[in-house]
């Protein structure tokens, strides 16, 4: 599930940095550019809970 929602974030996210840039909006370019950082963050965080459990260290 995690996944799913990361990979949903970052689509909506370079949407809106494709739109934000169409429409010349910093706004909505800031957004996505949030959602594409914050997708990122959370797949990486998410790839070491799970390597740090695999190794028997409960986080």
């Amino acid at each position: 599930m995690t996944w799913f929602l990361a990979l949903l974030a970052l689509l909506a996210g370079i949407a809106g940095l494709a739109l934000g840039e169409a429409d010349d909006s910093p706004g909505l370019q800031l957004i996505g550019a949030v959602l594409v950082l914050t997708a990122v963050v959370t797949v990486v965080r998410h790839i070491r809970h799970v390597r740090h459990v695999r190794r028997g260290r409960r986080v």
